[in-house]
């Protein structure tokens, strides 16, 4: 269950959580025409708190606009700014935002000329793919359920509606007993999780799939790349196969919520060792040295609250 905060900002407004309503008849509800994110706030070594990326966030937020056509009532500046008023006001030391633009009720039809509105909400949010995944690794099966066409859903936006997609695949593989799905793109190659980006390590090479697979444009995917790149690791943008992640001596998921989680399970075959690897442990420290402020080189990516 979502833990309750005091506050959500809707519409230039902090409002009481329980008050922060809207209509049955939001267009959104009906056609799924929404833009998202989820970003994480972290309590930095010195007890200050940070968020993650936040610039980054919003920007890919208001280029899902741009594709979708949605005049925004506020400013990326504006709504960076709520993000962090938002945090703040509910006294979260750590957390996860929940920015949305929506499309709010008045006319209906697939086409509808509604006001746009915008809500950020917080709160706790611990372990992704449950207590423990970070530190040993998930279990998930390859989809029967494929990720959209680059010509279909328009993967460089996060939207709601695209995400029934993954809420099939992570259901089908929840009832068969597994953590998270991994879904193929339309042509067979590995696209990505339900809502993770992946990376696989092959003798010391780390590979992941091109944006040309219909993957979204992950935030900490970015990160770790560069990261890794920084690091003078081999990092290559690659069309993987499924059985090639059977054969990797590593995969590992990335994302706002996944954060860097090892896979240690495909389709009843253990990666590697069945357990996390030195590659993946490695680039978890350094994602987590630089979101809790340990390494000054990132410094720019964090936002202080």
């Amino acid at each position: 269950m979502v833990q309750k905060s005091k506050k959500i900002w809707l519409d230039g407004k902090l409002v009481d959580w329980d008050e922060a309503n809207v209509h049955v008849l939001t267009h959104t509800l009906h056609y799924g025409v929404a833009l998202f994110e989820g970003i994480r706030c972290y309590e930095l070594a010195d007890g200050k708190s940070a968020i993650f990326r936040l610039r980054e966030h919003i920007r890919r937020m208001f280029d899902g606009c741009r594709i979708f056509q949605m005049k925004v009532p506020f400013s990326e500046e504006e709504v960076s700014a709520a993000c962090v008023e938002t945090v703040k006001v509910n006294g979260l030391k750590s957390c996860y935002l929940r920015p949305v633009i929506f499309c709010g009720d008045g006319e209906m039809g697939v086409y509808a000329n509604n006001p746009t509105r915008v809500t950020i909400a917080t709160w706790p949010w611990g372990e992704y793919l449950g207590k423990g995944a970070v530190d040993q690794g998930v279990r998930v099966k390859i989809s029967s359920f494929a990720r959209h066409h680059v010509n279909a859903g328009m993967s460089q936006g996060k939207v709601v509606g695209q995400y029934a997609n993954a809420v099939l695949a992570k259901r089908e593989a929840v009832g068969l007993g597994y953590e998270e799905a991994v879904m193929l793109d339309v042509n067979g190659y590995v696209a990505e999780g339900a809502g993770e980006n992946i990376f696989a390590v092959k003798d010391g090479v780390i590979r992941t799939p091109p944006l040309s697979a219909g993957i979204l444009n992950g935030i900490t995917r970015q990160s770790v790349i560069a990261l890794g790149h920084d690091e003078k690791l081999d990092i290559r943008e690659e069309n993987l196969t499924r059985d090639f992640l059977y054969i990797a001596d590593e995969v590992f998921f990335t994302g706002t919520a996944a954060e860097v989680t090892p896979i240690r399970e495909i389709d009843d075959r253990s990666i590697g060792t069945g357990k996390p690897g030195p590659m993946t442990k490695r680039l978890q420290r350094l994602f987590f040295d630089v979101v809790r402020g340990k390494n000054d080189r990132y410094r720019e990516w964090l936002t202080p609250v």
